[in-house]
């Protein structure tokens, strides 16, 4: 299939990126690390065993972390920001080399830096909520905690906050860019909705499945998890499914997702395969698709910056039900991971409230998957329930939430 517009080249995407990443470096991390008062953060790991932040604080082509790789992010007496590396490979451009292997251990290196900014407060990636906050390994604790003088052990603070601020937040360019990361996506799933690539009566939900992840493949797109298809139909009840080969008169649904440019997408949509005679779904079916758009409207009138991820799920499932609707609400920050850092808005098995990870806040320039579902008894399937569950990508600026490019508001139609 025909993409809506052409990827860019590798190197292109690669100069892109580090672009972003240097301003990010520059404005995203101080202004945190003043918000959060903390005056040095650190971030070690080792080769394989990365932390979860550290991929993207490296500049293009790395793939990985070298050796061990320290960065030490720090504000000055005089409040001035540094961006320091303690790597046999150094980065240069974007962080200053402080490390000389030839004269000093790397961890003597970290105990001398620390000392010579003496910082009131150190950030330490440990978090018992959240695991993009949790990214030091027990090792590495443990031989930071001996390069610090006893003072300074004494300063130590868990960075959760910092880190997850700097994963969520989103640059004013990528926010330019994301709208068409999540066009691709909708691309996608049309054509994969389409008699171009299901049959009725031959093509399974399998099929379906490897397409999508072929194609994104085949355009360099990284699929975050393997796509999902579903098939309802009268006596094939959404909670039992078991039919594998799309039929006329089957409602399918789709989950899938990739990474373009760092940033992730995470869609959910449906589509009714025609009858003989039919032109379109029917009205109990898009009856159900309205209810799943109004609930759509309430979660998106709720996020307000300063909310927890809890507070919102409260309060759409309490007007959602007060509507006669049956809803669920299980969305999620979206970003440079697909379940990405910032509040967990519900769990599809925890609706009443999510601790740790649902008491976190909503900041501004932050992106969310919009992921929730309805149930509706249908008339022309004899009353028999059908579950509407529905994902689309948003984003968070000067207070108010958008589509990044658009919803579902009606089937896509196949035959």
């Amino acid at each position: 299939m025909n993409l809506p517009y052409d990827l860019l080249p590798l190197r292109q995407q690669a100069d892109l990126r580090n672009g972003w990443l240097k301003t990010r470096l520059q404005t995203i991390i101080p202004a945190l690390m003043r918000r959060e008062q903390i005056d040095m953060w650190l971030v070690v790991c080792r080769e394989y065993n990365e932390d979860p932040v550290i991929m993207s604080l490296l500049p293009e082509p790395a793939m990985s972390a070298r050796r061990r790789t320290i960065l030490v992010f720090a504000l000055d007496a005089k409040n001035e920001f540094h961006a320091l590396t303690l790597s046999r490979y150094g980065y240069a451009g974007f962080y200053e080399g402080v490390w000389k292997p030839d004269e000093e251990d790397q961890y003597e290196c970290l105990g001398r830096i620390i000392d010579e900014y003496d910082p009131k407060r150190i950030g330490l990636n440990m978090s018992v909520d959240f695991a993009f906050g949790d990214g030091i390994s027990k090792q590495e604790l443990d031989r930071v905690m001996e390069a610090l003088s006893p003072t300074h052990r004494e300063n130590i603070v868990s960075a959760e906050r910092l880190t997850l601020g700097y994963l969520e937040t989103r640059l004013p360019e990528e926010i330019i860019a994301y709208p068409r990361i999540v066009e691709i996506g909708h691309a996608i799933i049309a054509e994969a909705y389409s008699t171009r690539v299901i049959h009725p009566g031959i093509t399974t939900a399998h099929d379906v499945i490897w397409w999508m992840r072929q194609t994104m493949h085949e355009h360099g797109l990284l699929a975050w998890f393997q796509p999902s298809i579903e098939i309802q139909a009268p006596g094939q009840h959404f909670s039992t499914p078991n039919r594998k080969v799309i039929q006329p008169g089957d409602l399918i649904h789709c989950d899938m997702g990739f990474k373009y440019l760092g940033l992730n997408t995470d869609q959910q949509q449906h589509a009714y395969v025609l009858r003989p005679n039919e032109t379109d779904a029917p009205q109990g079916l898009k009856a159900a698709l309205a209810e799943g758009n109004r609930l759509q409207d309430i979660h998106m009138e709720e996020m307000q910056i300063g909310r927890t991820g809890n507070e919102v799920l409260h309060e759409t499932l309490r007007r959602a039900r007060a509507e006669g609707l049956t809803p669920q609400v299980y969305s999620h920050p979206l970003g440079y991971h697909g379940h990405a850092a910032g509040p967990t808005i519900g769990l599809w098995d925890q609706q009443g409230g999510v601790p740790g990870k649902g008491d976190y806040e909503i900041f501004d320039n932050t992106a969310y998957s919009i992921e929730l579902n309805v149930v509706k008894a249908i008339p022309e399937w004899d009353g028999q329930e059908v579950r509407i569950a529905l994902e689309e990508d948003a984003v968070m600026v000067n207070g108010q939430m958008r589509w990044l490019d658009g919803r579902q508001d009606r089937f896509h139609l196949i035959g």
